[in-house]
Order: structure tokens, then C-alpha cells, then sequence
């Protein structure tokens, strides 16, 4: 299955595999988008829109009972796609916004918050789906479908939940005119000590909040 032919006409828009890679093309193609940085002002919220409704994807895959791939072994995608430009085009356009703390295991108790990146983690989902989609356009929906599946709940689903929860928690900041703290220079090469650890964005101050002159936000209405 080609990209021309990845939504032809003769496919059941009502089938579930059509479904879920619509919203992940979908998905990819916009955040692509954004990391342009041709509205910078306007990433924060296409963002978060965005990963919301992946994870409505990821929901329905979740709640879809096991997905049995038709062959024993997986077959070659070939090299994934490079995505350190993709990367580094996110990471600017987030800075400062874009280190968070973020506990991995909810369940696991007394596990302290480490530091992740929105950019690292969007790129790392994205890595995950086009995976599925290469299966998808060669045609192999089941591979595509248990890929997505598997890789949901072993990766991109949580890692994609940790970053909504950050983009959501800068919005919060800004519409509920909340200016972040100061921050101290926690970057992801570094651990985390406190249970009171404030989060590393860089130095937001309320002005700059509410004069929509910082990038990757736009100023509540």
C-alpha cells in the first residue's frame, strides 16, 4: 500500500484499522507542522490538541482485545526515518517550556520525578508510529494494528500521556495567570533529588506570559 493509496476510496471508512491510521497520519503530519515554527505563538495549544486526540487512538487500541500480527516474525521495515531535526526544531520552539519532571510509574511507590523533554518525547512517539505506518502502507494492516498496539502500551502510550500532562500544566499556567517559578537549571542530564522539585523551563516570568512574546505560547483571551 502506497502513500497514494494509504486512504483510497475503496477502503471502509467505518473499518478500525482505517480509523487508527487516520488519526496517527493525522497526527504526524501536525506536529510536522508545528515544528515548522511558522505560528510559534500558537504550539502549546495545536500541540496539546493534538496529542489528545492520539491518545484517543491509543485508548482504542488499548481497549481492543490482543492484536495477533499474521506472521511469526515481525517483518523489515528497513532503517527508521531520522528525526534529530525534528527534534531539534521542537526543542527550539518549546525552550523554555520544554524540560518537565515526570514520574514514570504511577503504581511503583516512592519513585522520584525525573526530567524528560517534550520534544524528546513527541519525537520518540512519532518514532514508534511511523514504524507501524510503514507496515501499514505496505500493506500489512494487522502488523501495523499489533505494532501500534504493542508499542502503545510499551512506550508511546505513557510517554505521550507524560507529555499532555506537561503541555496541559503550561496552558494552566498561562490561562489561570499562574506565572512559573523560577527555575534552577534541571535539564535532563541531571537526576532529581526533592519531592518538591520544581519543574526546569528556563526563567517565565508573568510578563512575559501575559505579552504572548514568548515562544511556543499565546497569551490567554
Amino acid at each position: 500500500m502506497s502513500d497514494a493509496t494509504l486512504h483510497a476510496s475503496d477502503q471502509n471508512p467505518d473499518d478500525f484499522a482505517v480509523q487508527i491510521a487516520d488519526q496517527i497520519e493525522s497526527f504526524l503530519v501536525a506536529v510536522a507542522e508545528v515544528a515548522k515554527g511558522d505560528e510559534p505563538g500558537s504550539a502549546v495549544p495545536f500541540l496539546l490538541l493534538e496529542v489528545s486526540q492520539l491518545l484517543l487512538a491509543g485508548g482504542r487500541l488499548g481497549a481492543h482485545e490482543d492484536i495477533v500480527p499474521d506472521e511469526r516474525y515481525e517483518p523489515d521495515t528497513g532503517p527508521d526515518a531520522d528525526v534529530d531535526e525534528l527534534r531539534e526544531n521542537l526543542a527550539r520552539l518549546l525552550d523554555p517550556v520544554d524540560v518537565y519532571s515526570e514520574v514514570f510509574d504511577p503504581y511503583e511507590p516512592r519513585k522520584a520525578p525525573v526530567p524528560a523533554r517534550i520534544s524528546d518525547d513527541l519525537t520518540d512517539v512519532i518514532t514508534d508510529l511511523r514504524h507501524g505506518m510503514a507496515h501499514y502502507r505496505a500493506g500489512r494492516t494487522t502488523e501495523a494494528l499489533w505494532w501500534w498496539q504493542f508499542s502503545y502500551f510499551s512506550n508511546w502510550g505513557s510517554t505521550a500521556s507524560a507529555t499532555l500532562r506537561a503541555l496541559h500544566s503550561v496552558l494552566a499556567h498561562i490561562r489561570l495567570d499562574q506565572p512559573l517559578e523560577e527555575l534552577d537549571g534541571l535539564d535532563t542530564d541531571q537526576g532529581m533529588g526533592d519531592d518538591t522539585l520544581e519543574f526546569e523551563a528556563g526563567r517565565v516570568m508573568a510578563e512575559e506570559i501575559g505579552g504572548g512574546g514568548h515562544p511556543g505560547l499565546r497569551p490567554a483571551t
